[in-house]
Parts: C-alpha cells; sequence; structure tokens
C-alpha cells in the first residue's frame, strides 16, 4: 500500500503526524504552519474557481453559437420523432400518380386528357380546393397539332391532317376543367428560368411587410397561360431543406420582385377557411382569426405525422380502375395531386422519414394550418434560455465552491429538467424551447472546474506530502530510537526455524523488508489444532513510524482473534475488523490475506481484505493466480467477508505478496510488475518455499538498482509436503 491513500484522508498536517512519537515540538510547528496555509487556501482556491468558470463559460457559448443549429434540429427532430402528430382523414386527401398509375395508364407525363379527367373527377367529389403540385410548363405533347406535325406530308394526306388538327385541343379541354373547381396551381419563384410576374396574374397577392429574409426571385416558372390563367389560386412551391438537406418548413409567401406570393400550402388553407387575403401582421401571418408565426425568411415550421392510408388514394382508383373510392373521399376537403411513381424528382427528406413525396408535405403543411398546429419560437424563449443558462451556471458554481452533495444533485436535477421542459412546451404547447444552449455552456463550465478542482487537489496532495517527507525525515534524526523500533518490529515475526517447526507436512518460507527503517508490512503463521495451520499476510497504509506502530496493533489483535479461526475463520475475521475499527484512526488502514490449511489433506480456506490475489505455483513450475472475489480493506467498515477455498496438491506452493514486489520501479520509472513476480517465481533452484521467498525478494532488488524501495516488501510462501 502506498503513502497517498494515507495522506488523502487527512484533514491537515497534524493529522498525518500524530502517530510520530517523540516528535512533539516538529509537529507543533508543522500544525501552525498547515493552519496557516489553511487560512490561505480558499481565497487562493476561489481565485481559480473563477477563473476556471469564466473560461469554461467562453468556451461553452463559442461552442453553443457554433452548434446551435445542429443542435436545435437534433432537439426538436427527437421530439418529432418522438411524438408525431396524428393527422386525421377530415382535412385533406391526397390524390397519388403513384406506380400503380403509371404501370396502367403509361408513363408520366400523361396525356393533358388522361389529367384533366383525373382533375374532373376529383371535382365531382366537392371538395373545398384541388392542390395540383405539378407543373405543366410545357403544351401537351399528343395533342392534335403536334401529332398532326410529327407526320410527313408524303405520310399524312391533308385532308386526314385538317381533321386531325381540328381536334379539340386538350390543353384547352384541361383548362375548361380547372376553370370549373377551387384548383390551385403549383409555381415556383426563380432567377434561372420563366418570366417575369407581370406576365402573370397573382390572385391575391398577400398583403403587409414580410419579414426581413423572405426569399425574393426575379422570375415565375409555371404552367402554360392556358393552363395557368384559369386556375382559381396559384401557390409558391419554394422550400429548399435546410443546410443538412431535411425539409422541416414550408414558405407562406415568397416575393417575385416587389410582389407577395402566397406558398402553396398557404394558398389551399386560405381557399379552405374562404377568407379573400392573407397579410403580414408584424413577422406573422394573419389567416382570418388565425395568426401563424414564422422565420426570419416567411417560412412555418409545423408538426409532422404520417397521413393515414384513409386519406390516400391511387389516382388509378379516382379514374375508375380497381376498387372504388368512397362518395364522400374528397368531400368538403382539400385535395392535393401530386406525383410519387418511381423515378420522380419530387421526394424529399423529413424528421420522421428519409424519403417522402413532397405532396405529402405539401398536405401536411395544410392540415396545420387549419388544425393550428405549426411550431413557433418566440423572441422571449432566447431570453428564457440564457435565463436558463444562468441559473445552471449559478448551481455549478455554488457546487464547485461548497462541494456539498445537495449543490451537485440541485445542479444535476435542473440540467435534467431542461430537456424535460423542452419535451413538454413541444408536445403540449406546440413551442419550441431550445435546451441545447444552456447545457452545452453548463457542461463546458463543470468540465472546466472538474480540472481546476483535480489540479488543485493534487497540488495540495503534493505539498502534504512534501511536509510529510519532511516530518519523517526529521524524526529519522534519532537513528538509534528507529534502529531499535526495527529489531523490535522484525522480533516480532516469527523467523525461518519459527516457521520450520510448524508442522513437517507444510514448508513456509518468508522475507519481511521495511521501505524505511520499520515498515507497516507484517506476517505470521501458528497451528490452531492437531492438523489446521493458520498463516496472514497483512500491509499496513503508508510506512515508517505511524506504519508500524499500527502493524503491531494489527498483529497483536489479528493473533489474538484468529487464533479462534478454528472454530470458524469468517467469524474471527469479523471479530479482527470491528476491533480494528475501534482502534484504529481515519488515516490508518490494514490489508490483509488470512488463511488456514489442513496438513492432513491440503484444502486451504482463506479470505482476502483488499489484498493482492494469492497466486499458486504448481508441480509443473506453472504460476495461476487465484482470483478472489474478497472484500473491502479492514477499519472501512463492517464487511461480511466470505471464505473462499481452494486444494493444495502435494509439492504446489502457496504465494503471497504485497504490493512492493510489483510496484518496485527502477531507475527508468519502469514497474517489476506481475510479470516479473511470476517469472522470478519459476527461475530459480530447488524449489523450497524459502528458496522461492528468497529468490523473489533478491530479484525485486535487484530490479531497483539504485532507486529506494518504493513500499514495504513482503513475500510468504507455503510449500505443501503433505503425508509421506
Amino acid at each position: 500500500m502506498t503513502g497517498s491513500v494515507s495522506i488523502s484522508k487527512t484533514g491537515g498536517n497534524a493529522g498525518i503526524l500524530a502517530p510520530d512519537a517523540g516528535t512533539t515540538e516538529n509537529s507543533g510547528v508543522a500544525q501552525n504552519a498547515g493552519a496557516q496555509n489553511a487560512g490561505d487556501a480558499p481565497p487562493r482556491t476561489l481565485a481559480f474557481v473563477i477563473r476556471a468558470f469564466v473560461i469554461g463559460a467562453a468556451i461553452g457559448i463559442a461552442l453553443s453559437l457554433l452548434a446551435s443549429d445542429f443542435g436545435q434540429r437534433s432537439v426538436f427532430d427527437t421530439w418529432q420523432r418522438l411524438s408525431p402528430r396524428e393527422i386525421s382523414a377530415d382535412n385533406v386527401a391526397i390524390v397519388l400518380i403513384d406506380d400503380e398509375s403509371v404501370g396502367f395508364s403509361g408513363q408520366w407525363p400523361w396525356p393533358r386528357y388522361e389529367t384533366a379527367r383525373l382533375i374532373g373527377l376529383i371535382q365531382q367529389g366537392d371538395p373545398r380546393a384541388i392542390g395540383i403540385d405539378i407543373y405543366f410548363t410545357e403544351p401537351d405533347r399528343m395533342s392534335p397539332k403536334n401529332f398532326a406535325s410529327r407526320y410527313l406530308p408524303e405520310e399524312m394526306d391533308d385532308e386526314t391532317r385538317a381533321n386531325v388538327q381540328a381536334l379539340p385541343d386538350m390543353d384547352e379541354f384541361f383548362g375548361s376543367i380547372l376553370d370549373q373547381g377551387p384548383t390551385v396551381l403549383a409555381r415556383v419563384a426563380t432567377d434561372d428560368a420563366g418570366r417575369g410576374p407581370e406576365e402573370y396574374f397573382f390572385d391575391p397577392e398577400v398583403g403587409g411587410t414580410p419579414p426581413p429574409n423572405v426569399l425574393n426571385r426575379n422570375n415565375v416558372l409555371a404552367s402554360i397561360f392556358e393552363l395557368d390563367g384559369l386556375a382559381m389560386g396559384h401557390g409558391m412551391v419554394n422550400g429548399a431543406p435546410d443546410s443538412d438537406g431535411v425539409v422541416r418548413r414550408v414558405p407562406l409567401s415568397v416575393q417575385v420582385q416587389n410582389i407577395n406570393a402566397a406558398g402553396f400550402a398557404m394558398e389551399l388553407a386560405r381557399i379552405a377557411i374562404d377568407v379573400p387575403q392573407v397579410s403580414w401582421d408584424n413577422g406573422k401571418m394573419a389567416a382570418g382569426d388565425a395568426l401563424i408565426p414564422a422565420d426570419d425568411g416567411g417560412n412555418m415550421q409545423f408538426r409532422m405525422g404520417t397521413v393515414p392510408a384513409s386519406a390516400r388514394y391511387s389516382a388509378l382508383r379516382v379514374l375508375g380502375y380497381g376498387d372504388p373510392i368512397p362518395a364522400d373521399a374528397f368531400a368538403d376537403k382539400v385535395v392535393l395531386v401530386g406525383v410519387s411513381a418511381t423515378g420522380t424528382f419530387d421526394i424529399v427528406a423529413t424528421p420522421l422519414k428519409s424519403e417522402v413525396p413532397g405532396v405529402l408535405v405539401q398536405a401536411q403543411a395544410v392540415d396545420a394550418i387549419l388544425e393550428q398546429q405549426w411550431l413557433s419560437r418566440p423572441p422571449a424563449m432566447i431570453l428564457l434560455e440564457i435565463a436558463a443558462a444562468l441559473v445552471l451556471l449559478a448551481l455549478i458554481f455554488v457546487a464547485a465552491l461548497t462541494l456539498r452533495n445537495w449543490a451537485f444533485a440541485t445542479g444535476l436535477a435542473f440540467a435534467a429538467a431542461l430537456p424535460l421542459s423542452s419535451w413538454l412546451a413541444f408536445t403540449l404547447a406546440n413551442v419550441l424551447f431550445d435546451p441545447v444552449m444552456p447545457l452545452i455552456i453548463g457542461a463546458c463550465v463543470a468540465i472546466a472546474l472538474a480540472i481546476t478542482r483535480y489540479a488543485l487537489s493534487r497540488a495540495e496532495r503534493a505539498r502534504l506530502s512534501v511536509q510529510l517527507i519532511e516530518e519523517r525525515v526529521r524524526a529519522s534524526a534519532q537513528k538509534g530510537e528507529l534502529e531499535a523500533a526495527r529489531r523490535i518490529q522484525m522480533s516480532m515475526i516469527p523467523g525461518q526455524k519459527t516457521l520450520s517447526r510448524l508442522d513437517e507436512r507444510a514448508e513456509i518460507g518468508a522475507v519481511l523488508e521495511p521501505a524505511k527503517s520499520v515498515g507497516g508490512d507484517f506476517f505470521d503463521a501458528i497451528k490452531i489444532n492437531q492438523d489446521l495451520l493458520l498463516f496472514m499476510v497483512g500491509d499496513v497504509t503508508g510506512k515508517g513510524v505511524p506504519a508500524a506502530l499500527f502493524m503491531a496493533l494489527s498483529k497483536t489483535l489479528s493473533k489474538s482473534n484468529l487464533a479462534r479461526a478454528g472454530d470458524g475463520l469468517a467469524e474471527a475475521v469479523a471479530a479482527l475488523n470491528r476491533d480494528l475499527m475501534d482502534e484504529a484512526d481515519d488515516e490508518m488502514g490494514l490489508t490483509m490475506l488470512v488463511g488456514t490449511i489442513d496438513c492432513s489433506t491440503g484444502a486451504m480456506q482463506m479470505i482476502n481484505a483488499g489484498h493482492e490475489n494469492p497466486m499458486i505455483v504448481r508441480g509443473n513450475e506453472e504460476i495461476d493466480t487465484f482470483e478472489m472475489k474478497g472484500g473491502p480493506p479492514f477499519c472501512v467498515i463492517e464487511f461480511p467477508y466470505q471464505v473462499e477455498t481452494i486444494n493444495l496438491a502435494k509439492g504446489e506452493t502457496l504465494v503471497v505478496i504485497t504490493d512492493g514486489a510489483t510496484e518496485a520501479a527502477n531507475e527508468a520509472d519502469e514497474l517489476f510488475g506481475m510479470s516479473g513476480v511470476t517469472n522470478a517465481l519459476t527461475a530459480q533452484g530447488d524449489g523450497t518455499a524459502h528458496s522461492r521467498a528468497s529468490h523473489l525478494a533478491k530479484e525485486v532488488r535487484l530490479f531497483e538498482g539504485t532507486n529506494d524501495p518504493t513500499d514495504d516488501l513482503t513475500i510468504f510462501a507455503l510449500r505443501y509436503l503433505g503425508n509421506d
């Protein structure tokens, strides 16, 4: 056991020096110096804590600013996935030109006649509005004129050509269908194609002043004039995904030069709620009695969900093929028509799914407007998040200064409450509260304070360690007394002759070499009855005089208690632990391995109180470590130590060491380690217990070279000889 344990348990220098008898005057000086240093420590600690607090907060603020978008998206997308909105079939219906429809009616785009028939059948269902999320930017390629122009004069005579060209124009037919119902055609604001806004009719324009960063383009890409001019309404389907490629919002309006044009979902909702115009009002879209919050780009973020299957219809069914649709499928609903067939480009990613037809996103947006299920992030929410960060920082600061459990618990509880509050705000009020910013700042401050506390603790331990060394150096001036103490201590350890006379069926060899003049290691072995031999190996916390004094006490109590091990090893160990706890102070601890061997059979019982696991040298010189469950060192708590059993075969040797062997260090700060122990146990001659113990001790000291021993060294070897 190293001296660091003893130092870390002390509350001041007086506690460390108390065991050193004969140094009263020096101890008093050390106590006064320690008291002075202790008085200087709080201001110094406070300065370091404040500095770490400021640095951690600065780093946290910088990180939260850099990761704000990513953090918010991650949190709010998680809430979307955990609590998707339940969308009913009451407000919207979707007609999809899907794979089944294309497989039956031919590749997309269809002839305008087929599309016109589809829209006409939907109109017969008495919908509130029909949103066609498709652009028809070119004349029908299957129109009579286009059809006739594909044939050369020698392939089609003039009369036939005239008859074909006299057939009704399908674009005109489609336009007449659009003119019969509440249809809304999609448009796109663009700079790369289309025409200027003066060539199009906007019905009606969005009123008011839009948010400052609303999308503004110069041109409009729309369906051909024969169709676009006959639709009841028009909606802009611009809505680029966020920087991570995920669509989370739709535009409420878009600017084309100086014209405010409604978004596609907004225009459909306006017709559905039957208001003549929508307008911007202080950053919100006013639509009747509703005020829809928007970001500074004029976009609405909304609760997403899954459109139920009962609200989705294949275009093939609407056209009369396959299962008929219910008679009231479209009645009093907003019907959206879009393409979802494989190979179409209108596929987007949302927080809920990686691939969703764009028309389904528009349908969810329409339903969200009608059900008022939009998401809002009021400006006051930022102030609330800043306040939460300040409260969390205050709790962390108090915890760092006081080191009180209640302060740590309060800070952790408040931190845990932030994501919970965000979740509740999202699910119950559709409000976006970002817990990431205060958590990042709080985490950075907590890490900075933890590092500072660790550094201060290390520095304090180093100071106490130096002071302890100085006191022991002064105490060692009484060399004669220490030498006398060494002789007294070593006289308490049984010699080789005593060990050899215990029982002819068991051979014992042991070595004990204190790191200083005196130390805290000890071993012993006694006969309990005719066949039962008790042995123990102990290691007191620390080195030198205090450890030696406690070692003497421990060995005396151990021998008196463990002599009763024949009545039960566990009960004897429990009694020993209680006696040691009564006698020891907080600075001292004791690891011990206690065991008995039945010399008639080789059966062993052992209890490990925080000690190194024993090793067994087999007959073939292989080394096995007996992994014991064990328990804590003595003097810590009352503990129900359990007896663990093993059998030694004839010729096998049990080896017990203290950590002075494995932690021995050479000039290069390399450790002897367990590999050095096992090599030394096998690389020697006659295999007797005494030879193994002596050889291992010699190898440890050779490995250390000129280095001073780091700890007391004890090696105990018990070889079972059995009955001849």
